[in-house]
């Protein structure tokens, strides 16, 4: 399945997050981000997002523009994200600070080599951390990003696309469940 594919087979109420889509991806659709971040951060989004053929069809696009190594450092910040999110945001919604000084006990060496640039593994996990709620690493990721001179702009960048991209996995599936077609095979 294409990202084509996935943008034509948008419902017509949906028809603002096909544009939006096309205009977040494209060249000059997220200011500050150059076409293989905007690839990372889609595709880190996509994962995130939780529906295959969104993946699938947004993979095949990164590819065009990162290399393989850099591809799986997006998929690391989706991995990475998937579970500190989980865990910070926990922090933050327990209401008790002890568990703040209790060691996490999560590995995420990962981090330190992640196979993308640093910046750009920073940008996919602030978009990641956007669709997954989590205050904590959102604000953690953007702050690292802007102490190393990423502007604010293109923090909001990788926002909107993680918005669009979220936004598009959750309309196929509304979409496919109204048609009564498995989530997995829709688009």
């Amino acid at each position: 399945m294409t990202l084509e594919h996935i943008k034509s087979s948008l419902p017509d109420y949906a028809k603002d997050l096909r544009l939006n889509l096309e205009s977040v991806l494209g060249e000059g659709g997220a200011p500050g981000l150059s076409q293989k971040q905007i690839a990372l951060v889609a595709l880190a989004s996509a994962i995130a997002a939780r529906h295959l053929p969104l993946t699938e069809a947004i993979a095949q696009f990164a590819a065009r523009h990162a290399s393989a190594a850099e591809l799986d450092g997006a998929r690391t910040a989706a991995a990475l994200m998937g579970m500190t999110n989980i865990y910070y945001r926990f922090l933050h919604l327990v209401e008790n600070d002890e568990y703040g000084t209790l060691r996490a006990g999560l590995r995420m060496n990962a981090m330190a080599n992640p196979g993308c640039d640093k910046l750009d593994f920073d940008l996919a996990s602030v978009a990641v951390s956007a669709i997954n709620g989590c205050g904590s690493c959102v604000a953690s990721h953007e702050r690292a990003l802007r102490k190393h001179g990423v502007s604010a702009q293109a923090v909001q960048s990788a926002a909107r696309i993680a918005a669009v991209v979220h936004a598009v996995a959750v309309a196929q599936e509304q979409h496919a469940a109204s048609a009564g077609v498995p989530a997995v095979q829709a688009a």
